[in-house]
């Protein structure tokens, strides 16, 4: 959210934060990739294999490879081998390599897309005037009023009731 709020295109899954980021800023100015809920169902429902998508996906093998094979680290080879291990025989709990395929595809349009700088310019401030609902002053605002029971007009408060904890 901090980096929507300055005006940061989001790429990313739809879950958690993400799904209120693209509500607020768009569908045009979030580039999303990876598995629907229904996917992700399915994916578990069969006996998600990341076995599966390491042979089956040679760009995404290769990246492994690397990593694992200590090329990052060469000072520490083995330091990235738990989260290579963790995507492959841990079970990859978050359908990471589920989807890797479609977050490259993803890449390539944020790439396609960055290439016209005026219109990517429009899209950040547009991004940044959708997240207003998740600046601090609005959220401060609403605790006030929704939690606090403090009625404001705009930058001054107007009255406010203490409400004893039960």
């Amino acid at each position: 959210m901090k980096l929507a709020l300055n005006g940061a295109l989001t790429i990313g899954t739809l879950d958690g934060a993400n799904i209120e980021i693209r509500e607020a800023v768009a569908t045009t100015n979030f580039f999303h990739f990876g598995a629907s809920i229904e996917d992700v169902a399915k994916l578990r429902a069969e006996g998600y294999d990341p076995w599966r998508h390491y042979h089956g996906n040679p760009e995404l093998k290769a990246a492994l490879d690397l990593i694992s094979s200590g090329h990052f680290s060469p000072s520490a080879p083995d330091l990235f081998k738990p989260v290579v291990e963790r995507l492959t025989t841990g079970g990859d709990p978050y359908l990471v390599l589920a989807d890797f395929g479609s977050y490259v595809l993803c890449q390539e349009r944020v790439e396609a897309d960055l290439v016209d700088v005026e219109e990517w310019t429009r899209r950040a401030i547009l991004t940044t005037a959708g997240m207003a609902r998740f600046s601090s002053d609005h959220a401060v605002r609403q605790y006030a009023e929704r939690i606090w029971n403090v009625a404001s007009d705009g930058d001054r408060v107007e009255s406010f009731t203490i409400v004893a904890a039960q």
